[in-house]
């Protein structure tokens, strides 16, 4: 219980809670939790917090909204724990769901726990246990990750009863429109205005190619993976922006995130994923490898709309947090970057626009 977490330390004052009040909790709901509960917070997590609860005889993760002005519909811990409990049957790399409180009174927020997967998790740079991997074992780690993802997108939703979740036909059309909303909410007076971009994106939108469980933020960073076998995935995280919808727009934020050495240097300081080591597919290849598998036909010119929505997305995602940096709403200083980082993906996404 004493060992630390890879990826995690000490609770920060802003983000700190009443853990015997979770634990009383936990108890109440038939949770066998005995002795001291050490209690840490993952850092990398920018949007919904993430903690570890571990006890003698319980290793337990508990996540729970951040505080300052939070995008509609975000941050939703009922509808989180809601759709991995539903899909941890056809989907195994689901973590094992525990219980949620919608009771804000006991630690001032919703909140839901689940079990901890133990497992090497990378980020940014493979951890040590995966440094002697050869080129031939990441590309397999590489097609691996990829074919998770693809299977995800293949589940069948009807028995999960997930199938009702979703809006039907449009789904484009309300990323575009709702991300375009959600920017101008965030927007402050040193970001950029977004709007060439956002104008683009509206007039070039195309129809759904499928609606399908989708995740939203797969990246290497909210995947698991087996301690004997790192090529190997056991778990997938991270489901807040899990919806309905359509696959090739799941793709297209996933190669937002995927930064190589052929990237300018201002890009390369946005990676938070291993895919500049060798042996990791380029963009261009992990599309082609996926649209394959999916048997959908995409041209570079098609492909383009999916691609620039992809880092328009993750310019919203870097503005809304800048914002509650810039008002006062969180003194963490890792938040200052995320303001010229979303002025950034606004000059990339004209450029490939252009």
């Amino acid at each position: 219980m004493s060992e630390d977490i890879e990826g995690a330390g000490s609770v920060r004052d802003e983000d700190s809670f009443d853990v015997d009040a979770v634990v009383d909790w936990l108890r109440g709901q038939g949770e066998a939790i005995t002795g001291e509960v050490a209690v840490q917070q993952f850092k990398g997590g920018a949007s919904n917090l993430t903690y570890s609860l571990r006890s003698v005889d319980r290793d337990l993760i508990l996540r729970r909204p951040p505080s300052g002005q939070k995008a509609k519909g975000a941050h939703d811990m009922g509808r989180e724990f809601t759709i991995q409990s539903a899909l941890k049957e056809p989907f195994k790399l689901v973590p094992a769901m525990v219980a949620l409180c919608q009771d804000d009174s006991v630690i001032g927020s919703e909140f839901y726990v689940m079990e901890r997967v133990d497992g090497l998790i990378p980020r940014r740079d493979f951890p040590p246990e995966m440094r002697q991997l050869d080129e031939a074992q990441v590309r397999t780690l590489c097609t691996n990750a990829l074919d998770v993802l693809i299977s995800l997108h293949q589940v069948d939703l009807e028995p999960t009863g997930l199938a009702r979740m979703g809006k039907g036909t449009g789904y484009v059309e309300r990323q575009v429109s709702g991300w375009s909303t959600r920017y101008r909410n965030a927007r402050t007076e040193d970001a950029s205005d977004y709007e060439q971009v956002m104008a683009w994106l509206d007039e070039h939108q195309p129809a759904d190619v499928a609606n399908c469980m989708i995740h939203n933020d797969f990246r290497f960073d909210n995947l698991v993976l087996d301690r004997h076998d790192p090529t190997r995935l056991i778990a997938l995280l991270d489901w807040e922006m899990a919806t309905l919808g359509d696959p090739l727009m799941d793709l297209g934020g996933t190669m937002a995130y995927w930064v190589t050495d052929a990237d300018d240097e201002f890009f390369q300081m946005f990676r938070r994923q291993p895919t500049h080591v060798a042996g990791m597919f380029s963009r261009e290849e992990a599309v082609d490898y996926y649209c394959k598998a999916m048997g959908f036909t995409v041209t570079p010119e098609q492909w383009r709309f999916y691609e620039v929505f992809g880092l328009f997305r993750l310019g919203v995602i870097a503005q809304q947090i800048y914002y509650r940096y810039f008002h006062k709403q969180t003194h963490n200083e890792a938040y200052a970057v995320f303001g010229p980082a979303a002025v950034y993906l606004d000059e990339r996404c004209r450029s490939l626009i252009s």
